[in-house]
């Protein structure tokens, strides 16, 4: 007789739902699969306690299915913390299609993934995010009303890149308040990695308040392109993340700060758009903290984008959406203020403040 012995790792894969590190107790995961177009698509719906859950589409050439089920699930859970945070009445949720997006994004396919998330009857909301662009959300909304992000010639609220790129420029200098004394970035070495849609209107927000812009990213003709635009420099250091700088933006993938790249972090501030950027808050947030580097929560500060958004379900319009989006600076110099007094990481004291909101309300319709 054979004895075989399963790792724990092994183990996890056998339960791959429930067993997830990054499963959250989460309400629902919807597998999407469709012969004829291609589709294989994952949708996450974290929370619904504060309304349905609204987070984008993703479309990325993960490595296998796994990874795309654990992005799935980090993306609709910071969707969660991002909509209690900013005060939305919404929940959490994400969806990631499997595949190349310059390849194999066509009309049919996301004609399909349309009639999949209408299947859900309003439980999520989808969105554009990595991948998508408003014209695909436009194909989504012929299929289901369940879409966000459409054009402004159909009543949307349009492409929501710069909204986003604008709360994170007002948690950075919020966070730059808090760490440096003042919040004029006039001067500061600034690190932007990845530029795409938001990290780009990010450098360009930096660069005409005078910040020493430096910018990283795969793609070596948009990084000539932007750097010409905007007069920043490509970083070409051995190392990205020991760069001499004051504040790193993280805006491309999450996870970029791990424990390979934790104690190489030079800046004094970390405030970017890319969602899930500690690989591990509990282990990456504390290290930051004694180390003191100022981390700006991403869910937080990267909020304008599902504020834009929102203004097609809570009809207010784009001025109105800047504002709100305006208050991201003040809601982040509260969460660090919070964090000092209670003794807390900023992630940390964000997550708390979010919770405690999603458990009133909870509590409120129990006592209905």
């Amino acid at each position: 007789m054979t004895t075989e012995i399963t790792t724990a790792k092994e183990l996890q894969k056998m339960d791959p739902v429930f067993g997830q590190l990054s499963f959250d107790n989460h309400e629902q995961i919807v597998f999407c699969n469709d012969k004829d177009t291609g589709l294989k698509a994952i949708i996450g719906i974290h929370n619904s306690v504060l309304g349905p859950a609204l987070g984008g589409t993703r479309m990325w050439n993960y490595a296998n299915e796994w990874e795309a089920l654990n992005d799935v699930l980090r993306l609709s859970r910071g969707m969660t913390y991002k909509s209690a945070i900013t005060g939305l009445d919404l929940g959490g949720g994400k969806a990631v299609i499997i595949g190349d997006a310059k390849t194999q994004k066509t009309p049919e396919l996301m004609r399909k993934f349309g009639e999949f998330v209408n299947s859900l009857s309003g439980r999520y909301i989808t969105a554009e995010d990595v991948g998508m662009v408003t014209a695909d959300m436009d194909i989504v909304r012929d299929v289901t009303p369940y879409v966000t992000g459409i054009s402004e010639s159909r009543g949307g609220s349009g492409n929501p890149s710069p909204v986003t790129a604008y709360g994170v420029y007002m948690g950075m200098k919020a966070a730059a308040k808090y760490q440096f004394g003042s919040d004029n970035l006039d001067g500061k070495k600034i690190l932007v990695q990845g530029i795409g849609h938001v990290g780009e209107t990010l450098v360009e927000y930096l660069t005409k308040e005078g910040a020493l812009v430096q910018i990283s990213d795969i793609n070596e003709a948009r990084l000539q392109e932007v750097s010409a635009k905007y007069g920043s420099t490509i970083y070409t250091g051995a190392d990205l993340y020991s760069a001499d700088v004051d504040i790193y933006a993280p805006c491309a993938l999450g996870a970029t700060i791990n424990d390979d790249t934790v104690n190489k972090i030079k800046a004094k501030v970390i405030a970017g758009a890319a969602n899930n950027q500690l690989a591990n808050e509990n282990i990456h947030g504390p290290i930051l903290q004694q180390r003191g580097i100022l981390y700006a929560p991403d869910f937080l500060i990267n909020a304008g984008g599902i504020i834009n958004v929102f203004s097609e379900i809570a009809h207010y319009d784009k001025a109105e959406a800047m504002r709100r989006t305006e208050n991201i600076y003040n809601t982040t110099l509260e969460i660090f203020d919070y964090a000092k007094t209670n003794n807390l990481t900023p992630q940390k004291a964000a997550m708390e403040i979010a919770e405690a909101r999603i458990a009133q309300r909870k509590k409120e319709k129990a006592n209905l």
